[in-house]
């Protein structure tokens, strides 16, 4: 009996002890937690902009999509920035992952983090920008400071247009010389 009951407990040590030094890993999916974190940005930045603003909230409401994208821009005689988003039908709730990327020529030295948010007054104009790509060729007069002044009435060729910093909405939300096209990594 001794014997069996030895041979029983080293069995069992061995069996557990397979399982606890296991080299398999748990499962972790990148692209999800990429998805997550996107999602998460664009729900904080969203909450930002309509608590800012009454304005920004009606238009909000209005739209019937929305974007929100996360950047970097820098600037050293060039610019150049990239960032990662999401497009959102507010109806179906499909969400369409997104990358932006900008350059110009300018004058200056630095960085800047923001996001940008899009809304779409309408799905027409929203499914062309997640399946044909945008590219922004002109300043967009969007959002001013956390008063609310200044904000757009109304939407502008179906658009409206904000830019956030660490410091609240800024008065010129400068899309120019900017591209929008579908994260296919992301997507699948």
């Amino acid at each position: 009996m001794k014997k069996y009951l030895g041979t029983g407990l080293a069995l069992l040590l061995a069996i557990g002890t397979t399982a606890v030094f296991s080299t398999e890993e748990p499962v972790f999916d990148k692209k999800e937690a990429k998805r997550d974190a996107i999602d998460e940005m664009a729900s904080e930045a969203l909450t930002d902009l309509v608590s800012d603003s009454d304005r920004a909230r009606a238009l909000y409401d209005e739209a019937a999509a929305f974007a929100v994208f996360d950047n970097f821009k820098f600037t050293f005689l060039l610019s150049g920035g990239g960032g990662v988003g999401v497009a959102v039908d507010k109806a179906s709730g499909q969400r369409t992952y997104m990358k932006m990327g900008s350059g110009g020529v300018g004058v200056g030295l630095g960085g800047q983090s923001y996001q940008i948010v899009l809304l779409f007054e309408d799905l027409d104009r929203f499914e062309k920008f997640v399946n044909k790509g945008w590219q922004a060729d002109a300043s967009a007069n969007a959002a001013a400071g956390t008063s609310g002044k200044n904000l757009p009435a109304t939407f502008s060729n179906g658009l409206a247009v904000f830019q956030l910093t660490n410091k609240g909405l800024v008065a010129q939300a400068d899309i120019s010389g900017t591209k929008y096209w579908k994260n296919k990594k992301l997507n699948q």
